[in-house]
């Protein structure tokens, strides 16, 4: 049975101190998150695959915030060979890592591979992350928190490990609902694996509903008439949208194990989910747990 928990972005406590790293940080949720927690005082570090974009809202965000702390990095998920850089940088600088938003991705592209030889929207949503938490793992704070944005568009997602490159079939909704998938997996046996090796630091699953950003990727999976109603009663503004995202960033008390949510469009407000269908099934996040493994080179366990 989901709960919830009467929170949203005003709740958000002071940050002073502390430090994020927020893939994605240029565009849509990640404008909304590094917004917000910049404004809690917190050090936003603001990982981007285009720097030039990034520069340019650091700079908004900085008028709008002068005391605003924002460090522009280069990451592009696709390339593993700049996610490395880009922890050996951090590393290189002495950065702790209070919490690190996986929020960066792609979605509804044509099909292409990775160097890796794995369809795009999987291997940056997914593959891209998995590498980069697995190489900051070691520069967590205790008490630090991983938190994985996904879609409540997992239960649509099809993971064939056997083919991984998409060339049995492929269409860009089936293979984002897919990296969705991924996500969820991912967090949840990075959890499991964390508790199991008594680790201070966490792993946490959120999603941001249907919320009113520029990609809107989501909602083109749906049907017309579908897509019709949430653009006039569901959508939800993005300070809502972000708000389960902070909440698991920020809050000890966030629960894992649950899919964090926006809950009811009317009034809406942290609400955790219970993960069903095959994000539930252990053997097959395992399973993917030792590709990405094998594929990334980075061993998280």
């Amino acid at each position: 049975m989901n709960s919830t928990v009467d929170w949203n972005v005003t709740d958000l406590g002071d940050q002073t101190g502390r430090t994020f790293v927020v893939t994605g940080a240029s565009s849509g949720l990640g404008v909304a998150i590094t917004r917000h927690l910049a404004a809690r005082g917190g050090r936003v570090i603001m990982a981007v695959r285009n720097t030039a974009k990034g520069d340019r809202v650091r700079d908004q965000l900085r008028a709008a915030n002068p005391k605003a702390d924002l460090d522009v990095r280069h990451l592009d998920l696709l390339d593993l060979r700049t996610v490395r850089r880009f922890a050996d940088d951090l590393r290189a600088d002495g950065v702790i890592v209070d919490s690190l938003v996986n929020n960066g991705g792609i979605g509804m592209v044509a099909r292409r591979l990775s160097p890796e030889g794995v369809e795009s929207q999987l291997a940056t949503n997914h593959l891209g992350h998995y590498a980069l938490t697995g190489l900051l793992h070691n520069r967590m704070a205790e008490g630090g928190a991983v938190v994985t944005v996904a879609s409540g568009l997992y239960r649509m997602g099809r993971l064939d490990l056997d083919d991984l490159a998409a060339e049995r079939r492929y269409s860009p909704g089936g293979a984002y609902a897919t990296s969705k998938l991924a996500n969820v997996l991912f967090g949840l046996e990075l959890d499991r694996r964390l508790r199991a090796a008594g680790s201070p630091v966490r792993s946490l699953v959120a999603h941001p509903g249907m919320a009113k950003t520029d990609l809107d990727r989501e909602a083109a999976l749906l049907p017309r008439m579908v897509q019709s109603v949430l653009g006039l009663f569901l959508r939800l503004p993005i300070d809502a949208a972000v708000a389960p995202i902070l909440y698991a960033a920020t809050e000890a008390t966030a629960p894992t194990g649950r899919h964090i949510g926006p809950g009811r469009p009317r009034r809406p407000r942290p609400t955790f989910e219970t993960f069903t269908g095959a994000a539930a099934d252990t053997a097959l996040a395992a399973r993917l747990w030792d590709r990405s493994r094998q594929l990334t080179g980075v061993d998280l366990t």
